[in-house]
Formats: C-alpha cells, sequence, structure tokens
C-alpha cells in the first residue's frame, strides 16, 4: 500500500487522505495498534500544521491543505482508537494535538453555531461554500467525541466548549432540512461553485453514521435521519445504472449497465444548477463508489433499516463478482482503494457492536438474525466469536480465541419483558455480576473487572426465563 488511497500503481492521489482513510473501518477494528501509529505519527505528528490543522495528504509539498471532512475524521478516528486500547495511555499521549486540530475547526465556526463558515475543502476535491449538512453533521460528530475525550483527561473547561457547541449545531442543522432530507444551503457570495445545492446527496449525515462506530449516541434529531436515509433509498439506489448513465454520461464507470448501485447526488426536487458542469469534479455526482456507499449501508443497518442497507452492500457485492472482476480490489479512482474498507461497517452495525477499551465496556445489539446469533469480535488485545439465542430464555456465550479481554459492563439486547436475574459464569465459576435492565438491554456490570484469556469462555444465562411478574 503505497498511500492512504491504498493504490498499487503511480498515477494520482499521493499520501494518506484524510478525507478518504477515514471512511474506512476496518483496520481501525482488526489492527488497532496500526491506526493508533497512523493518528499519533501522521495525522497528529507529520501532518499537524502549526495553526492545528491536519494536512489531508500529510506533509506531502503542495498537497497539505486541511480538508474539512478529513479534519472531523481524524478526531473522530483518534477516539475510536483510545477506544481500542487497553488504557487511556495513547489518548493522554495525543490529546494535545488532538485538541488543537479541534479547535482549528471551531476558529471556522465563527458564530458558534454549529455550522462552519467559509471554503470547505472535501473529499470530491473541491471547496464548497455555504451551510452544507454533509460536513455539519461531521463537525457535531467531532465535537461529540471531543467533548467524551476532553472528559476522560480533566480537560473539563474544553468538554463544556464541545458540548454548547455541538447542543447549537443540532438544532442549526435540522434548518438545512427540506422535508425529506438534508441539503447544502449555498453562500449567496459564491453561487456558481460547485456543490450539491438542493440535491440528495450520499453522505448528508455521515456524522451520524460516524457517531454509531463510536457510540457518541444521537447527534440530532432522529426521524429528520430516517426520513434522509429513505430518501437516499428512493431517489439514488438504482437496481440496474445503465438507464441512468446512459442519459447522465459524465462519470467514471465503477457501475455499468445491468450493476445495481447508489448514486452518489441526485436532484429529485430541481435545483441543478447546469454551470456546475464546468467543474472536473461534477462527473463524481454520477458515478457509484462503494466506500460512499457502504457508510450510508452501515448507518441504516445500525438506524434498522437492514434490508436496505444490506440490499446496498449485496448491489456491490455482486459488482464484483469474481466472475465479473476482482473481489479483492473494489475499484474507486484507482486499485485497492482504501475507502471500501467502510465495508466493516456494515459489519460493526450487524452486530451493533460497540466497545471501549480502557473503560472495559461491549455492547452487541444484532441487528440481524438475533434469535440465533454468531459473530467473531475484536477488542483492545484479543478477539474471539460472541452468540446468543433467544426463546424461552436468553442465553449468550463470549468465547476469546486470542489475546486478552478486561470487562466492567456488558451489555446486551435481550428482548422485551425479560427480568434482570442471570447468572455469569467463566468457564465453572460463577461471577458476581449487578444486572440492570432499560427497555430491551440488558447491562451487566461486574463486581470486579473480568479477565479473560485466550480459551476462556464467559456465559449469561437467564435463571428464570420471562419473568411472571411481567405477565409472560
Amino acid at each position: 500500500w503505497r498511500s492512504g488511497r491504498c493504490r498499487c500503481s503511480s498515477g494520482c492521489c499521493p499520501g494518506t487522505c484524510t478525507h478518504v482513510w477515514h471512511y474506512a473501518q476496518a483496520v481501525g477494528r482488526l489492527f488497532p495498534e496500526i491506526e493508533r501509529n497512523h493518528r499519533e505519527h501522521v495525522d497528529f505528528g507529520l501532518a499537524l500544521h502549526g495553526d492545528g490543522g491536519v494536512g489531508m495528504r500529510a506533509h506531502l509539498s503542495g498537497a497539505n491543505q486541511p480538508a474539512d471532512d478529513g479534519q472531523c475524521g481524524r478526531i473522530l478516528g483518534a477516539y475510536r482508537e483510545h477506544q481500542t486500547s487497553t488504557d487511556d495511555r495513547f489518548l493522554r499521549r495525543t490529546w494535545p494535538q488532538i485538541k488543537k486540530a479541534m479547535q482549528w475547526m471551531i476558529t471556522r465556526d465563527g458564530n458558534a453555531d454549529g455550522i462552519v463558515e467559509g471554503a470547505q475543502h472535501n473529499t470530491l476535491d473541491a471547496a464548497w461554500f455555504g451551510k452544507i449538512a454533509f460536513l455539519a453533521s461531521l463537525y457535531l460528530a467531532a465535537l461529540r467525541a471531543c467533548e467524551e475525550m476532553a472528559t476522560e483527561v480533566g480537560d473539563d473547561a474544553f468538554a463544556a466548549t464541545c458540548k454548547t457547541i455541538a447542543d447549537r449545531g443540532a438544532q442549526s442543522i435540522v434548518k438545512l432540512y427540506n422535508g425529506e432530507y438534508f441539503i447544502q444551503q449555498p453562500d449567496p457570495h459564491h453561487q456558481n461553485k460547485i456543490g450539491t445545492g438542493t440535491g440528495c446527496y450520499i453522505d448528508q449525515v455521515f456524522g451520524q453514521s460516524w457517531a454509531h462506530q463510536v457510540g457518541l449516541g444521537r447527534l440530532f434529531d432522529r426521524e429528520k435521519q430516517l426520513s434522509a436515509l429513505r430518501a437516499l433509498w428512493k431517489y439514488n439506489f438504482v437496481p440496474d445504472v445503465g438507464p441512468f448513465r446512459e442519459h447522465f454520461k459524465l462519470g467514471r464507470w465503477y457501475a455499468t449497465a445491468g450493476d445495481g448501485g447508489l448514486l452518489m447526488c441526485t436532484w429529485p426536487k430541481g435545483g441543478h444548477r447546469p454551470e456546475w458542469r464546468k467543474a472536473w469534479q461534477y462527473m463524481y455526482f454520477n458515478e457509484c463508489m462503494s466506500g460512499f456507499e457502504y457508510q450510508v449501508a452501515s448507518h441504516m443497518t445500525w438506524e434498522g433499516m437492514v434490508t436496505e442497507g444490506l440490499a446496498i452492500a449485496r448491489a456491490i457485492h455482486d459488482r464484483y463478482n469474481a466472475a465479473l472482476r476482482n473481489p479483492y480490489n473494489e475499484v474507486e479512482c484507482s486499485d485497492h482503494y482504501a475507502r471500501a474498507m467502510a465495508s466493516y461497517g456494515v459489519f460493526t452495525a450487524a452486530c451493533g457492536y460497540e466497545y471501549h477499551g480502557p473503560k472495559g465496556y461491549l455492547k452487541f445489539a444484532p441487528r440481524i438474525a438475533a434469535d440465533h446469533f454468531k459473530a467473531p469480535f475484536t477488542a483492545a488485545d484479543g478477539w474471539g466469536a460472541f452468540s446468543q439465542t433467544q426463546g424461552e430464555a436468553f442465553q449468550a456465550k463470549l468465547t476469546l480465541g486470542y489475546g486478552t479481554l478486561s470487562l466492567k459492563r456488558l451489555a446486551l439486547m435481550t428482548g422485551k419483558n425479560r427480568s434482570t436475574t442471570v447468572a455469569v459464569h467463566i468457564g465453572d465459576r460463577q461471577v458476581p455480576t449487578t444486572a440492570t435492565r432499560k427497555d430491551e438491554e440488558l447491562t451487566i456490570t461486574f463486581a470486579d473487572r473480568a479477565k479473560l484469556s485466550e480459551g476462556d469462555t464467559l456465559r449469561i444465562t437467564d435463571r428464570q426465563g420471562t419473568d411472571p411478574a411481567l405477565g409472560r
């Protein structure tokens, strides 16, 4: 891998692009040490400018300006890398640089309303202007991540600053909702600059997708977000891109006639500006690029739109059927493109997986086959398999296949009308715990941290089945 765009031959796009690599979830989960090293020594090392901007192509001469989406994504990545650590040493070492990067974003939000102003360079290789839901959502997610990190390191003043702006931003961003989806409100002084305007853009609520990946909770109005995802399914997903591309010929052919895919941007309510066609970046809007598609698929899956999310992922899978193309090279801009590793986010969404190593917190909330579910998982210093069954009784099992795992809290989705009377064993030894319930979620807190080693199995058993007091 010669670059962040993971290219295996010479060509375009040098450097480990912040605005591309931050889509990828695979490396951060499967090889967390690699990503911790990348954050600390590249993004918040070589690439960090004196003012806090993170060069979007690291420190490469002439290509090191920050990109707004990449800047936010690397802050979110730092939070993920902290979560996939065994302790808080990584966070404490890098916090001054992370904070500086967040302050760079805040200075671009002159009135502290949670919406950045001015030229906003992003992954579509142009500066957009105005109020842009896509970038605002990532800014909100980065603020919430910094609020959490600041709290953990004891920087309460900065945590409060981030919270205040994020709270305002949650109100500001909904003003960009047009009744069906989120848009860009162009700057009147830059009307002719390329952007999406009233278009239904693939990344319009990307920040919430990131927030789910790192357990930040809801950034802003859920119903409007669901409406936006439904609009993407309605207006941008096509089972066959052939008729569309026959009419809209600009753009690269990552999906051809007979292929399904999620289009980058459509204008179902009008508002498209003909002068945008003069910009070479315009071609992107007609394309199907797998990394963008996967982040939407993961977001839909997190939100319960499982059929739609998996259909988008399946369309990409079918495009790269080995009889047609190389299934190990989902091309986007160039070969072996890093953004395709956003695919792992669909897997974590299907598992409802959340993890915070330093806090000893782990959660599974399967979105598919919850009655009989099994999947692998990774942690800071080990990996294994999780399974659960639901029937008259709920049972779950966590087996460590390698390394170690330290747990203080384990959250599980057990279904409705269950009791909190559970027995927890590691091997044959019963472990003292307390259990609490909120709706369908059961949280088990260990009296002392549970320490699992390779080969250990942790079992959770509902000792009473369903609770007669609840009428079941």
